[in-house]
């Protein structure tokens, strides 16, 4: 990703396409999760990074739900490393860690893998299943953990079907509006 706009392509082309047993779309998942994110009055960049979470979803070379082939995309390293020179670490570190964060909460929270879509249940097994002990105390040591664990809080919550944005344009130029935000930050 070089510009902005090849990330509003992305949705524009991709943003339709349902999650597996959701009942939501990838772009009506990131708008929830982006406004939930500002609900709660977080930093610009962790609404960014809600917007952006799944992105690796969206850019990747394997069709449909790649967990029902048993294939981790490892989506969450390459939406980061699309983000990072657009957005710098403070976007693309909660992207990169949201996986972790999953596998953090399995492992700390028992019954947190009872709130887990299906789909993230399979995707946990694939991703390395909950933390060990010496994982756990290094996820939680990350400076961006907690922005982390609030991204992941806000993912689940984020598959509402009834929420949707007014329209797909008006979608786009809010998360226009706020990447512009972020990078006048960055740069």
């Amino acid at each position: 990703m070089e510009h902005t706009d090849d990330i509003l392509e992305l949705f524009i082309r991709r943003g339709a396409v349902a999650y597996d047993g959701e009942g939501v779309s990838q772009l009506q998942h990131a708008w929830q999760c982006g406004r939930l994110a500002a609900q709660a009055h977080a930093s610009a960049e962790l609404q960014l990074a809600c917007w952006l979470h799944d992105l690796g979803h969206l850019s990747s070379i394997f069709a449909g739900t790649p967990t029902l082939r048993g294939i981790d995309d490892q989506h969450e390293l390459t939406g980061a490393r699309l983000i990072e020179p657009l957005f710098g670490p403070a976007v693309a570190d909660p992207v990169a860690l949201h996986v972790a964060a999953k596998r953090y909460l399995v492992a700390t929270r028992p019954r947190y893998a009872q709130i887990l879509s299906m789909d993230s249940r399979r995707s946990l097994l694939l991703q390395g299943g909950p933390m060990s002990p010496l994982e756990a105390s290094n996820f939680i040591s990350h400076p961006l953990s907690g922005d982390a664990l609030r991204l992941r809080a806000w993912d689940e919550c984020a598959k509402l079907t009834e929420w949707v944005p007014t329209s797909v344009e008006s979608a786009l130029t809010e998360l226009a509006s706020l990447m512009d935000e972020v990078r006048s930050q960055v740069t």
